[in-house]
C-alpha cells in the first residue's frame, strides 16, 4: 500500500521490510487460529469460537503493531546518509504493518469460519469405510 501511494521502488531494502512484515502478520493469524481453536474445542460454535479468539487477540495485536510501527517511525522521518533505505524499509513496515493489522482482525477470524466449516463438512460427509471382520485369512473363528 505504501509503495504504490509514495511511488517506492520494490527494492532489497523494502523487501526487507516486507519481509519482517509478513512474519509478524503470520504470527498474529497463527495465534488467532489457535485461539479459536482451543474456543471450538471448548464447545463453542465455529462462530462464537472465531470471534471470541479476535476479541482475546485484538488487544495484544494492536499494541504490537502500535510499537513496531512507532519503532520504525525515526527510520521513515530520518534524513541524512542513508536516508533513502531507511525511508524504504521504514514505508515498507509502516503500510505493511497497518494494513497487516487491519486485515488480520477482521479477515482472519473469516477464513477460519469457512475453510473450517467447509473442511468439516467434507469429513462428516465422508462415507465410512466398512470394518474388515477378521485380520486372519479364514475368517472369524468361533
Amino acid at each position: 500500500l505504501n509503495a504504490i501511494l509514495n511511488w517506492h521502488m520494490n527494492d532489497v531494502y523494502f523487501q526487507v521490510g516486507l519481509l519482517t512484515t509478513i512474519g509478524l502478520a503470520s504470527k498474529n493469524a497463527i495465534l488467532i487460529v489457535e485461539f479459536a481453536k482451543e474456543q471450538h474445542a471448548a464447545g463453542k460454535s465455529l462462530v462464537e469460537a472465531a470471534l471470541e479468539a479476535a476479541r482475546l487477540r485484538l488487544r495484544p495485536i494492536l499494541m504490537t503493531s502500535l510499537a513496531f510501527v512507532l519503532g520504525v517511525l525515526p527510520m521513515v522521518m530520518g534524513s541524512g546518509a542513508g536516508a533513502g533505505a531507511q525511508h524504504a524499509l521504514g514505508g515498507a513496515v509502516i503500510g505493511g504493518m497497518l494494513s497487516g493489522t487491519v486485515l488480520a482482525i477482521f479477515f482472519v477470524p473469516l477464513f477460519y469460519v469457512v475453510v473450517v466449516g467447509f473442511f468439516g463438512r467434507r469429513r462428516t460427509a465422508a462415507p465410512a469405510q466398512p470394518a474388515l471382520a477378521s485380520a486372519s485369512p479364514g475368517g472369524a473363528h468361533p
